[in-house]
């Protein structure tokens, strides 16, 4: 015996004009908001933490590119890719806490840092991050 068949609906379910306008609100307000927040980036971020961030943004590329590279050439010395992954995260967490320690909006935060302090330390930091990394991959 067969399963019962189901009664097809003869009227599809139109969406209605509320939910077409509150969707379109909500698009306008991210938006609006995404814009904003660029805005007041641009404005009041100083430049020095515009040149960290865009570094930033390069190890991200860089970590993707490498992930990618490993998934379609495959990763066959994996301890190469295991390192030069691992220096470009490394490398990003190292310059995350520069960009914390030297931006002036956390002065009071870091109060016995100073900026060359902070950039003396990311150079000993990155140093010993990529002689690890080097003697890593063999």
């Amino acid at each position: 015996m067969a399963p019962p068949k189901r009664a097809k609906s003869s009227t599809p379910s139109a969406p209605s004009s509320t939910t077409n306008s509150t969707n379109i609100r909500k698009t306008n307000d991210v938006s609006q908001i995404v814009q904003h927040l660029y805005n007041n980036y641009v404005e009041q971020t100083p430049q020095r933490v515009k040149l960290i961030d865009t570094f930033m943004v390069f190890l991200v590329v860089v970590g993707a590119l490498q992930f990618l590279y490993c998934l379609i050439g495959g990763n066959f010395p994996f301890n190469a890719f295991l390192s030069g992954f691992s220096a470009t995260v490394g490398q990003f967490v190292l310059t995350a806490s520069l960009r914390m320690q030297t931006n002036p909006e956390n002065a009071s935060e870091f109060k016995s840092v100073s900026t060359e302090r902070a950039f003396a330390d990311y150079i000993f930091g990155s140093l010993i991050l990529h002689f690890f990394c080097v003697n890593f991959i063999n």
